[in-house]
């Protein structure tokens, strides 16, 4: 595999970013690698967004990421978004513009990757599974499938009552309530379910031991009396990398690869 730390200039953020790639090789002679080839016209690509806490170079050092997908054949691309909640603040930058727009754009004229729907995908933790399934539901024309690990539904007065220290989120979402909108993921499930055109495959993994466990029920019931193909998967496990390494693996199995 090709590792690669990248930082550039955003235009819609106005400042330097950065994100983390891994790339296919095709290799025999590396130590408990067993890479692929790459193909011709663009690498399938995973976008794997990160949590409240982390930055973009998370994944590689809590898991083992880089070698699960040295098997696939497939790109993992991960941005680094600070604590923005892959939303266009209130207070602050626009993430899911940059997020949803010109991070596609950017990668893919940095790296070779296929900017098919079908060879897409999309998932994340915590913070970065909210950012995985509001992307998939408002792009749904840009993937074929999304995974949620640990998911929070932050936009929603529950999710606000539950923390310690609410405020950070007035800087994300300000004062206006945010259900109903673009970044509330029971809308987005509605609008989505509603809609005649093709949407993504949806995953949904959470810990039983996990203070959002109740908070993602919750979620698991909207997406439940929806329409779209959705799978959910629970098991012992806390609001930790532990979980999230063994469950990202699940979900790798899971993706619906050509």
């Amino acid at each position: 595999m090709a590792l690669i730390q990248c930082h550039f200039f955003s235009e819609v953020l106005g400042l330097s970013t950065s994100m983390t790639v891994i790339l296919p090789q095709q290799t025999s002679g590396q130590v408990g690698m067993r890479g692929v080839a790459s193909r011709g016209n663009g690498h399938p690509t995973l976008w794997l967004l990160h949590g409240g806490s982390d930055d973009d170079t998370i994944w590689l050092r809590r898991t083992s990421i880089e070698r699960y997908v040295s098997e696939l054949g497939i790109a993992v691309v991960m941005p680094q978004v600070h604590l923005s909640f892959y939303t266009d603040m209130a207070y602050g930058g626009l993430y899911g513009t940059f997020l949803m727009e010109e991070l596609p754009k950017i990668a893919r004229s940095f790296f070779p990757l296929s900017d098919a729907r079908e060879d897409n995908f999309v998932a994340g933790l915590s913070m970065g599974g909210y950012g995985a399934l509001k992307w998939a539901l408002t792009k749904p024309e840009q993937f074929a499938a999304a995974a949620g690990l640990s998911t929070l539904n932050c936009a929603t007065a529950k999710f606000k009552e539950m923390l310690e220290r609410p405020r950070f989120l007035n800087l994300v979402f300000g004062d206006q309530p945010q259900e109903g909108t673009g970044n509330d993921l029971y809308h987005l499930i509605s609008k989505c379910s509603e809609s005649a055109g093709e949407n993504p495959k949806i995953y949904q993994t959470c810990g039983t031991n996990d203070f959002l466990y109740e908070h993602n029920l919750d979620l698991k019931a909207a997406f439940e009396g929806s329409n779209l193909d959705f799978t959910y998967h629970e098991e012992p496990g806390s609001h930790d990398w532990a979980y999230w390494d063994k469950t990202i693996q699940d979900v790798l199995r899971w993706l619906p690869l050509r």
